[in-house]
């Protein structure tokens, strides 16, 4: 038998609940004496025990067993009651405990304030033993003296719990002999003689104390909020002492983000700078370093390591190193790992993973701290956020950006989301805009820092006034119209159309094997397709003689491939990587790739299927048709309708002009045409080659004369050049704004390239009030065939929809907008306030809520102590701005916060600044009920928590199919027994890299490239496996530790809630 009538066990029907139950009516005196005892519990039997006369409770190891796991965490051991007073003290505050730990239901509620009727009326009284750790169980019942009886004592394993009542298995046994239950009332006796009474101090956490005191107001619980929220920034130092260089001028829009800058890169590991284009970014980013310990490395585009190197100077930045984006491998070989913070300036030019200069970058940050400067993170797509990130959360499954643990995962789904969109389309611009909000909301807020000159006007006014600044008007946007005469609009028309009917078979030799190709090749050939197409296209629109050299380029390369196919063999270059020319000015430099490697695998002629030389001839008759066409138009119609508005428009002809084209070429051809009219004030600048006055001249002299003449810093200055031909190569990080005058010869595809050339002159400090864009764009008939102006349009207005901006670039159908993405440190929403100065800074930013609690710590100490010490899960009632009674509830897990907003059907994740406002209420705010359904209102808010943990707990893999053949790759060789166990656990850690989403994507590549088994366990070839990771993955990634506990499920806390009530009740 499982039980009978002396020894029971909790099995169905003998509960030590259902003895006591069976008992209880003929009771009249009860007495407990047990090691745990938990009031909350209390709800089972209080109704049972109303005709019992007296209740004595003598308690000993603690009144919680989740407790004895909090002082073993805390080293204080065994419960020391040397003293009534420290008795007390410590039983007060295990109360507080188990009650923060109890079950949120109405039960418990009821069972605890039962409990303390009991205590009040004098029913029951509650002691401590100060003396010995008592880990007894025995409950000992005396009937009335009308009883036969005289009582009962059970004893043995249960303690006064709902487990111990109902649920463990325990093992129990009921004495009924007089004499047993005489010699238990004497040992009980006995010890509560010596015993502490704590009754009040029960009654007193509980009412004061623990979330069922009645008295805490919503004031309270707002304040709770802020102090919850912002505690850590409670701790830090928030004067900022920054020495500035002679003559500088000390802007408070600077300042404020040298400060929130620290508090990103402290919390998150990284951040990103991203104010517009003329704010003065380097500065921030030096004022910042300047008050930094440790080695840092800067790494920025050739062309501004001098004004790197002149901001370090200035601001006395110690241990720092100035380094080219070029020179990467350098900083590898010459080792990295003394460096503690990395600062990437245009940092949007490492947007791509699948280059070798981003995973030499990500090597280079990888356990670092790292500032990304940038004011255009995003060139696109929405996705090109996620590598950015990536330098800085090194797992980017499983980041500590508030409620995104999976920031991959996110931004795959965003990617996916404007995947069935037609870029053209109004509805393209309308869904960017759905997406960016909600990755603003998500994601940016926390990590980035961004503002508009439309946002330090506004928002930081009596400071500009102060300092005399002011930002130029940037005016609408200019067009220059070409018109194609008939025979060149004929010429363009069938080029275009013979661009579509082309086969690019020189660049797709692959896909005419006689095998089947991996879905890498694949991909590889597809984006060399795509490369070449887009560049004839991009030469057509930017200039006929741009055009005509890539074709003659086109027609060389295909001429030799043909030779060399005819003479039997085929020399394919498996090494070339598309990605890294994506910013070439021309060609040049991927067709020599091409040709360059040839002997990395090598093929016969007969390998390919027939049609492959077939098509390779038919694009070459085809391209020697367009160059012969082009050939035969005489005149560029788009030089001409320049050279025209030079000589009209009162603008051009009055100012220093900043003229931008893709192409060196291009530049090369109009720097011609324009110096025969205006000689020597003309000046042609790019990368590979410069020229003046009639002569090619060096990159050095060539720099020299643009710095005297359109940078304003500059030690020397002249007015020798009118108008400066450039490429894209002087579009970032370098002062040009002796000038107010863009034209944009030809548009970037990437157009946020426009906002780069826009800002060389719209920057601080600029002497002008207006600043003016030109731009071309083609005729009706032409665009109707490229729509080149339709498409720049669409991705220009996707970027100022995720970001941002203030002025319009393109033309008037742009639509601006300012999200103000300051950080989380910064603002709250600056959108609510139309008039703001200095004086009303902190109104509706986190920085606000920061001070309200800082005044309350300075000149309230005792209202600052009571809300910090307020217990967890403390609630209120009142009326608020709702639609429908809705329970507000703040977690902490682990290192994440989230705030929940619930009605019973719908449940809400706010960000702080949503939560703060509906927190956000007067001292004199009365309370309310919390009303029946608190229970089942908060048991939502704790479901969508949990449902959000249990996703964080199982971050989803990556969709990249490389990755998940590694991986599975990994999870076969930990099955391998020939591995020692160094090599297991090299081979799991990389697991967890990959796993976690911690590695670049090119290291993916290089191991499947190196280890070409295909994993079949027949084939599987461990030392090879094991060589190809040694080999593909820098020691940095295995040899750091990044896991980190974000806490799990158990782990979750409810600090507070709020029950708001309509306010029309």
């Amino acid at each position: 038998m499982d039980s009978d009538i002396t020894f029971f066990t909790n099995k169905e029907p003998q509960s030590l609940a259902d003895r006591f139950r069976s008992i209880f009516t003929n009771v009249k005196y009860f007495d407990i004496l047990v090691g745990y005892f938990r009031s909350s519990g209390f709800f089972r039997l209080y109704k049972d025990m109303e005709n019992i006369e007296k209740i004595r409770i003598l308690v000993g190891l603690n009144v919680d067993n989740k407790t004895v796991n909090v002082l073993t965490a805390c080293k204080q051991g065994e419960i020391d009651f040397e003293s009534h007073s420290k008795t007390k003290e410590k039983a007060k505050e295990l109360i507080r405990l188990e009650l923060e730990n109890s079950d949120d239901s109405s039960e418990v509620e009821i069972g605890v304030r039962e409990f303390v009727r009991f205590i009040k009326s004098g029913k029951l009284e509650l002691r401590a033993h100060p003396s010995h750790n008592i880990h007894a169980k025995v409950y000992i019942s005396r009937f009335d003296e009308s009883f036969m009886d005289y009582g009962r004592v059970i004893t043995g394993s249960s303690n006064f719990s709902v487990g111990g009542l109902l649920s463990q298995y325990e093992f129990n046994v009921e004495l009924k002999d007089k004499a047993d239950i005489l010699y238990a009332e004497k040992r009980f006796n006995e010890l509560w003689a010596e015993s502490v009474d704590i009754s009040q101090e029960y009654v007193k956490a509980i009412e004061d104390e623990s979330w069922l005191d009645n008295k805490i107001t919503p004031y309270e619980i707002y304040l709770k909020f802020l102090y919850e929220s912002l505690e850590k920034r409670l701790e830090t130092n928030d004067d900022l002492n920054i020495t500035y260089p002679d003559g500088f001028m000390e802007l408070s829009y600077q300042k404020q983000a040298v400060h929130t800058l620290r508090d990103i890169v402290d919390k998150y590991n990284g951040a990103f700078v991203s104010d517009v284009v003329g704010l003065g970014k380097t500065y921030i980013s030096a004022m910042y370093a300047q008050g930094l310990s440790g080695k840092k490395l800067f790494i920025c585009p050739p062309p501004i390591i001098d004004s790197w190197k002149n901001a370090i100077d200035d601001f006395g930045v110690r241990s720092a190193t100035v380094e080219s984006i070029g020179k990467l491998s350098h900083i590898i070989r010459s080792g990295y790992k003394k460096y503690d913070y990395i600062f990437v300036d245009e940092a949007h030019r490492f947007r791509n993973e699948n280059t070798v200069q981003y995973k030499q970058l990500h090597e280079i940050c990888f356990g670092k701290k790292v500032i990304l400067i940038t004011a255009t993170p995003l060139n696109n797509s929405v996705y090109d956020f996620l590598p950015l990130i990536k330098l800085f959360q090194p797992q980017i499954r499983n980041s500590n950006i508030e409620g995104m643990p999976n920031v991959e995962a996110f931004f795959i789904k965003a990617r996916q989301k404007l995947k069935g969109y037609d870029k053209n389309d109004r509805e393209y611009i309308e869904a960017v805009k759905s997406i960016s909000k909600e990755i603003r909301d998500k994601i940016l807020k926390y990590i980035m820092i961004r503002r508009t000159r439309t946002d330090i006007r506004e928002y930081f006014k009596k400071d500009l006034e102060r300092q005399n600044l002011k930002f130029p008007t940037v005016e609408t946007p200019k067009q220059i119209i070409y018109q194609f005469n008939e025979q060149t609009n004929k010429v363009f028309e069938d080029t275009i159309l013979a661009i579509k009917k082309f086969k690019y078979a020189r660049y797709k030799p692959k896909s005419y094997l006689n095998e089947e190709l991996s879905e890498f090749e694949k991909t590889q050939e597809t984006n060399l397709v795509g490369f070449m197409k887009t560049r004839l296209v991009k030469r057509l629109e930017s200039s006929r003689y741009a055009f005509l050299q890539t074709i003659s380029r086109f027609i060389s390369s295909y001429e030799l491939f043909i030779d060399m196919y005819e003479g039997g063999k085929v020399y394919l270059s498996s090494k070339v990587n598309v990605y890294e020319h994506l910013d070439d000015e021309d060609d040049i430099a991927l067709l020599k790739a091409l040709e360059k490697d040839k002997n990395s695998e090598v093929f016969n002629s007969s390998d390919f299927d027939e049609s492959f030389v077939k098509d390779l001839k038919k694009d070459l008759k085809s391209l020697r048709k367009i160059k012969e066409d082009w050939a035969s138009i005489s005149e560029d119609t788009k030089k001409k309708s320049f050279v025209d508005a030079l000589r009209k428009d009162p603008i051009l002809k009055g100012n220093k002009l900043l003229i931008f084209t893709e192409s060196t070429e291009t530049g090369e051809d109009l720097y011609s045409a324009l110096s025969g009219e205006y000689g020597s004030k003309v000046l042609f600048f790019s990368s590979g080659k410069c020229k003046y006055a009639g002569e090619t001249i060096s990159n050095f002299a060539a720099k020299e004369k643009i710095l005297e003449n359109y940078d304003p810093r500059n030690s020397t200055q002249s007015d020798e050049i009118k108008i400066l031909i450039t490429t894209d190569v002087l579009a970032e990080g370098i002062n040009l704004h002796r000038s107010n005058v863009i034209v944009n010869y030809d548009l970037p595809w990437n157009p946020t390239r426009v906002l780069q050339r826009v800002g060389r002159i719209n920057r601080v400090g600029t002497k002008f009030d207006k600043i003016y864009i030109y731009n071309f764009f083609p005729a009706k008939a032409a665009n109707d065939q490229i729509k080149l102006k339709e498409f720049v349009i669409a991705k220009i207005c996707a970027f100022h929809a995720t970001l941002g901006e203030d002025a319009k670039y393109l033309c008037d159908e742009e639509e601006t907008e300012n999200h103000n993405l300051f950080g989380e440190k910064l603002y709250d929403d600056l959108n609510n306030s139309k008039i703001f100065d200095e004086d009303d800074f902190f109104d509706n930013s986190e920085l606000k809520y920061l001070n309200i609690l800082k005044e309350i710590q300075k000149n309230k100490p005792e209202l600052f102590n009571r809300i910090k010490n307020l217990p967890n899960k403390i609630r209120t009632a009142r009326y608020g701005k709702v639609n429908k009674a809705s329970l507000l509830t703040f977690f902490k897990q682990g290192m994440f916060v989230k705030t929940f907003l619930t009605d019973g059907k719908t449940t809400k994740d706010l960000v702080f600044d949503e939560a703060v406002k509906l927190f956000e209420c007067a001292e004199e705010t009365s309370t309310l009920p919390v009303g029946d359904d608190y229970f089942e209102l908060l048991k939502s808010n704790k479901d969508y928590f949990a449902n959000q943990i249990a996703e964080n707990a199982n971050p989803t893999g990556s969709a990249n199919p490389q990755v998940k053949k590694v991986v599975s790759l990994l999870k076969f060789a930990l099955k391998c027994p020939r591995y020692t166990k160094t090599q297991e656990k090299y081979i799991k850690r990389v697991q967890w890299l990959f796993e976690n989403g911690s590695l670049p994507n090119d290291i993916t590549k290089n191991i499947i490239e190196e280890f070409q088994s295909s994993g079949d366990s027949a084939n599987f070839d461990e030392e090879a496996f094991y060589k190809a990771l040694r080999n593909s993955i820098p020691p940095c990634y295995t040899e750091t530790e990044f896991e980190k506990e974000n806490g799990s499920a158990n782990d979750c806390r409810v600090i507070l809630s709020e029950k708001l009530i309509p306010e029309s009740r």
